[in-house]
């Protein structure tokens, strides 16, 4: 089996190598290119993820490449990890909205438009190469907004599925406050990228017993603190938001917190360039304890478990995953792409298949088809382009929504964005 990471000079991708390595028996990989335009990182990340193989008894081979359809060819499936204009973009992103008393976040609000305007054409581009080189790999997309980019996607018909880390998180936590292993807690979780809802947690299967308002009772202030939020929201929500939930339950408390720290940007920088030195030294054959501040945590078991279902392996059958609506959730269009259980079938190449879920209550579902037609206006900006229709994106935003913020955004995402954005 042939396994492709454009994105390989990434930070995370040695967590990505030590689930590969831990999880051979649930996916068997045989190869795995590494794709970068980066030659100066992949040649040490390439290096270390031969050596974490090789301590865990990996027989797999590991080459790297700046060419992306010779690293892709024959891929049974490629893994997408990019950031379009690195941490100096990012750090731009989680900036320049503060100045409009915003939200300033890489993929939440004016930053993530803005980094939905950078992503989509390069993945674009990327993806059609791979249906070129490698016409029937499976392109799993870890690259932020997952929502966005997945659907850009699957709109132009790739054989893609978004991942992202956030369920996966939830399951580990909710297993160990509940004593049980991860792989007998299911989530009904709901909902877009990035905007979901834990609307029941389930014991065995997706059928299960639902712990949720036992977990809740008993460990309310442990996941209220995690989520940064108060236990109150909890009580009267009676379900688990997600942690980018945040951003739109407090958002001026946020943007107040954001204006008098250090950017995430600044510190993951930081935590990079520490990371790439500690990658060099030739003695170190195992993901450092620092990576898990990094960010991304789990995100070798998700990624291993999907591509294992997708392959035919002995991945799980139902996974979270981002995928066409089709109906799933009836008050959204069926092009739609949403966050929910799927069941992962890889005979016929069908693909994830959601399950049902349940009605969701109006506080949920409201904000869902607002984002939702953000997200359609923010698509159709990064594939069309134009000062227009990114001030009409903006002015959809539930977190922006007036024309004053969204004007002087607009001239400011352009400002700092037209290096990646030719039409501008």
């Amino acid at each position: 089996m042939k396994l492709a990471v454009v994105g390989g000079g990434s930070t995370y991708t040695p967590e990505l190598i030590d689930g590969f390595a831990r999880l051979r028996d649930t996916l068997p990989v045989g190869e795995l290119v590494l794709i970068d335009p980066a030659a100066d990182r992949l040649e040490p990340i390439g290096a270390l993820a031969r050596r974490i193989l090789a301590r865990q008894g990996h027989a797999g081979l590991v080459t790297t490449t700046t060419d992306l359809d010779a690293g892709v060819a024959g891929a049974d499936a490629v893994l997408l990890q990019l950031r379009v204009g690195g941490q100096a973009a990012r750090l731009q992103d989680e900036t320049w909205p503060l100045e409009c008393g915003c939200i300033g976040q890489e993929t939440t609000g004016a930053g993530g438009l803005a980094k939905a305007l950078r992503t989509v054409p390069v993945v674009l581009d990327i993806a059609e190469r791979i249906r070129r080189a490698a016409p029937e790999a499976w392109i799993i997309d870890f690259t932020n907004p997952v929502g966005i980019v997945t659907r850009a996607l699957l709109r132009d018909g790739h054989r893609a599925v978004g991942l992202c880390n956030v369920a996966i998180g939830l399951q580990r936590k909710f297993a160990a406050l509940l004593g049980l292993a991860p792989a007998d807690v299911h989530l009904d979780h709901v909902g877009l990228n990035h905007l979901t809802w834990e609307l029941a947690v389930r014991k065995g299967g997706p059928d299960g017993e639902d712990l949720l308002p036992g977990l809740l009772a008993a460990h309310a202030e442990a996941v209220a603190s995690d989520l940064r939020l108060p236990r109150t929201v909890l009580d009267r929500l009676g379900v688990v938001p997600s942690y980018y939930l945040r951003y739109f339950y407090a958002h001026d408390d946020v943007v107040r917190e954001l204006g008098t720290k250090p950017s995430r940007a600044a510190e993951v920088a930081a935590m990079e360039r520490e990371l790439l030195a500690l990658y060099a030294d030739p003695a170190l054959d195992e993901k450092p304890a620092l990576l898990a501040k990094r960010g991304g945590a789990f995100y070798s078991e998700a990624a291993v478990d999907l591509a294992a279902a997708l392959l035919g392996g002995a991945g799980s059958a139902v996974q979270v995953v981002n995928t066409l609506n089709n109906g799933t959730l009836p008050f959204l269009p069926d092009d739609a792409v949403v966050e929910v259980q799927a069941r992962v079938r890889a005979a016929g190449g069908t693909g994830p298949v959601p399950l049902p879920v349940p009605r969701l209550d109006p506080l949920f579902s409201g904000l869902v088809q607002h984002v939702t037609a953000y997200e359609d206006l923010a698509l159709d900006a990064a594939l069309r382009g134009g000062r227009d229709r990114v001030f009409k994106a903006l002015l959809a935003h539930p977190l922006i929504g007036q024309y004053d913020l969204a004007e002087g955004l607009t001239d400011r995402l352009l400002a700092h964005n037209k290096e990646h954005l030719p039409w501008a």
